[in-house]
């Protein structure tokens, strides 16, 4: 028996053939360019005929490595057009959607300024929920728009001081770590091989989210890093509430929440940013934790060159 398939790999028809020998033993696959004329009867049906034609015509049954190898590649190119393309509609989708929604934002909050307490308490309810649903909507893309950004702007790949980085997270960050009370240590920090935007975000990201998940207990936290090869592990440690350890994988995925909205704001995102930065300089990104006893969240980023004065 033989099954028929026609494939269109950059522009050019190829004819896939599977000659089947019966159960427990391997096909035999033929391939060939295929200028869209008649096969010599139905294939399905005359198999002997086909294979006579085949023959006759000198074509002979591709490796099975080789065949594989060329289908493996053109789904890894399928798929990678594929995620280029999702990025692309996220990243136009976010951009395009936030003018329209910043209008009805502004707009309902004017409405809940000028009428509240001139119609009955159901209108003002009402008023609340529409502007607070356009406020999370603006944040919602807003992420949306971060998380399309990272490889979709080529970060930049070079030697990064990741003490003068921090130190410009830390800074920008004191509001929050003054009103939260947190001590912040860290160790002396290396050089590594990024884009410094991204290292802002991802420093941001992870110190934010120490603070955001804070236990009763003063909040500690601490960064350190120590050589792993050619890489940098980085471990961000905090005392907070901790994560349990059938949701330690589940965080780093796209709208991932393990809390209520009403208990901890924010639209799970960070973290999936995260990862996005830490996997496209080939470095991964997970975190050790249990509940009560606060996280340790870990990356790694490949080494850069020790940075000079004013090189970070």
């Amino acid at each position: 028996m033989a099954t028929v398939g026609i494939s269109n790999p950059k522009s050019r028809l190829r004819l896939l053939l599977l000659e089947e020998h019966g159960i427990g033993e391997d096909p035999t696959v033929w391939e060939m360019d295929y200028d869209g004329g008649a096969l010599p009867g139905d294939p399905r049906h005359t198999p002997e005929k086909l294979h006579k034609w085949l023959t006759s015509k000198k074509i002979c049954p591709c490796e099975p490595r080789k065949m594989a190898e060329t289908d493996l590649a053109r789904k890894m190119e399928e798929l990678s057009r594929s995620n280029r393309e999702l990025e692309q509609f996220a990243y136009v989708a976010s951009h395009d959607l936030r003018e329209p929604l910043r209008m009805v934002a502004t707009y309902t909050q004017l409405l809940a300024e000028r009428y509240r307490g001139k119609l009955d308490r159901n209108a003002d309810q009402y008023m609340e929920y529409a502007t607070d649903g356009a406020l999370r909507m603006q944040a919602l893309i807003q992420d949306l728009l971060e998380l399309s950004r990272v490889g979709r702007e080529g970060g930049k790949k070079q030697s990064i001081d990741c003490d003068a980085v921090l130190e410009e997270v830390l800074r920008d960050m004191s509001s929050s770590i003054r009103d939260s009370g947190a001590i912040i240590q860290h160790e002396k920090l290396p050089a590594v091989t990024a884009d410094r935007c991204y290292l802002l975000q991802l420093f941001q990201n992870l110190i934010g989210n120490a603070i955001k998940f804070r236990a009763k207990a003063p909040l500690e936290i601490s960064v350190a890093a120590e050589a792993e090869g050619k890489y940098w592990r980085f471990t961000i440690s905090d005392n907070g509430i901790g994560i349990a350890p059938d949701c330690q994988e589940n965080i780093f995925t796209v709208f991932q929440r393990l809390h209520a909205r009403t208990e901890y704001p924010g639209n799970g995102i960070g973290l999936a940013i995260c990862k996005k930065i830490v996997e496209q300089y080939g470095g991964k990104i997970w975190v050790d934790s249990k509940p009560g006893t606060g996280s340790q969240f870990k990356f790694t980023l490949p080494a850069g060159q020790p940075c000079e004065q004013g090189a970070s």
